[in-house]
């Protein structure tokens, strides 16, 4: 399993165009499937904590605590 991390305002239509291969990074890793979704109210916040879910601590704790 390969993990994908990302922003959007959107949820439901940003899962569609993964799974029909509109998105570079995954269309090779098709069908993909959601695992965990957090909502912010700030969009900058959200910004903020995709930075770190992509840092190697981040990835830590997602390999401990949503996967």
């Amino acid at each position: 399993m390969k993990l994908y991390t990302g922003c959007t305002s959107n949820l439901k239509n940003r899962l569609k165009a993964h799974n029909l291969g509109k998105v570079k990074s995954t269309k090779t890793r098709l069908p993909t499937s959601l695992i965990s979704a957090t909502a912010f109210t700030d969009k900058y916040k959200a910004y903020k904590s995709e930075k770190y879910l992509k840092s190697g601590s981040g990835r830590a704790f997602v390999k401990r605590h949503l996967i």
